[in-house]
């Protein structure tokens, strides 16, 4: 048989055979002396078991362990372990199902930041409905971040700390305080006495467990990009509020 035929036979692509020449899968017939390769009925045998080896899911790695002999890995090993992995990757087809689920039925977890968690959501939720503050909308975006790039072990913490912060009524009208004093600063200079004041209430309202343990190094690159996305004076009270918080300003 020709490569065509070969390929044709066993339901391929002349290009996989010659994909599974090049990788040592299928062996690679001597050629005639009018230059083409005559494949016999063995080499269709190899290549519709190489065909049925990667229908399953096996990796071309696992095929070649699976046909050869000296590897020491039977066939019913290596669907095992496939079949464990496919266990596997049902889980987490279930669990992603479910959080799309929940996201389904709550609107406020499909807000412009999201998708987040139900945990941050559910601060969203007690922040109270989106208002017209362009720093209600940066809080959300920062608190968005904060959750997604905080360490697993962090995470729960974090989001007590901001259940905590926001769950009642007045936590969630402090930090409606402190986005109009924020706001105000939009357009001002680093040394609008106003900074203060916004320093002062901002730190009041975060929860000290959202920074990191120890000094705060305020020349970290994360640190440099969050104040060089604010004006001036907003820059200038946010890190007011983080030096109030790690004790460093009275």
């Amino acid at each position: 048989m020709r490569i065509g035929e070969l390929a044709g036979a066993v339901g391929v692509t002349t290009r996989a055979v010659r994909h599974y020449h090049h990788l040592g899968l299928l062996p690679e017939p001597e050629r005639l002396g009018n230059g083409y390769r005559d494949y016999s009925l063995r080499h269709a045998v190899v290549l519709a078991r190489i065909r049925r080896l990667t229908e399953l899911g096996l990796g071309l790695g696992e095929v070649r362990d699976v046909l050869a002999d000296e590897a020491g890995r039977e066939l019913v090993e290596v669907l095992g372990e496939l079949d464990a992995d496919l266990a596997r990757q049902e889980v987490a087809l279930r669990e992603r199902r479910a959080r799309l689920r929940a996201l389904l039925r709550d609107a406020e977890a499909l807000a412009a930041e999201g998708p987040v968690s139900p945990e941050l959501a559910a601060v969203f939720a007690e922040l109270g409905p989106r208002s017209d503050s362009p720093m209600a909308a940066k809080d959300r975006e920062l608190l968005a971040l904060v959750e997604t790039t905080a360490r697993p072990e962090d995470r729960a913490r974090l989001m007590s700390a901001l259940g905590g912060a926001f769950a009642t009524p007045e936590g969630a009208a402090r930090a409606h305080e402190v986005y109009v004093l924020l706001d105000a600063l939009v357009d001002a200079p680093a040394d609008d006495p106003r900074v203060g004041e916004a320093a002062r209430a901002l730190a009041d309202c975060l929860p000290r467990e959202l920074l990191p343990e120890g000094d705060i190094d305020h020349d970290d690159s994360f640190l440099r990009a969050l104040y060089a996305d604010f004006p001036p004076a907003q820059a200038a009270a946010v890190r007011g509020a983080l030096l109030l918080l790690s004790g460093r300003q009275p």
